[in-house]
């Protein structure tokens, strides 16, 4: 009998547990906590079930061009994954997670753990990504796992660079692509820092 008390005991308070953080990340992953420049950052998603995206997150219909959808994969050779690899990156201190947006856009608000390289200067930023300067350009040969990523499906900056990273040398295999972007990773209610 003691036993049974002891069970019911237990299972009320780790159900009163997860009630705090009923929206997880996974049915066994509530957060995750990942480390950043300013330190380390919890990842979870926001626990209001009301909540909705708004403002410039939540328009549907952009003029094409600028705003066409992008291909599932930007360039052959490319990795393209979601969010649950994006968190396993992030937490990979072997791995460079890299947001190709703008810095206005970085400033605006991004995923924790992540550097901002705009995709317009990526290609002159190659050694925070493991390569080395040679006469011809880069020598790519130690580049990291890289995660590049910009405001989602409809953005072209991560693509680009990546494209551009290709063209200067950098192996294909070891880019990924997080093609849902700032937009997708706002939908299902993940960590944000900075900005807004």
């Amino acid at each position: 009998m003691k036993n049974l008390a002891w069970t019911i005991a237990l299972t009320f308070i780790a159900g009163a547990a997860m009630a705090g953080n009923e929206v997880g990340i996974t049915k066994d992953m509530p957060s995750v906590t990942v480390p950043t420049a300013n330190g380390m950052v919890e990842i979870d998603r926001i626990q209001d079930t009301e909540n909705q995206l708004s403002g410039e997150w939540a328009l549907t219909s952009r003029p094409c061009p600028d705003f066409c959808i992008q291909p599932h994969s930007p360039a052959e050779g490319v990795t393209t994954i979601g969010e649950l690899e994006l968190i396993e990156m992030l937490k990979d201190p072997d791995t460079v997670v890299v947001d190709s947006r703008t810095r206005d856009w970085f400033e605006g608000g991004t995923i924790p753990g992540a550097i901002n390289i705009p995709y317009t200067y990526v290609v002159d930023e190659l050694a925070q990504l493991g390569c080395e300067p040679d006469f011809d350009g880069w020598d790519c040969a130690a580049a990291k796992p890289v995660a590049l990523f910009c405001n989602g499906v409809w953005c072209g900056q991560s693509p680009t660079a990546i494209r551009n990273m290709i063209k200067a040398g950098y192996p294909a295999n070891r880019i990924f692509y997080y093609r849902g972007g700032m937009q997708t990773w706002r939908l299902l209610g993940l960590t944000v820092i900075g900005g807004e």
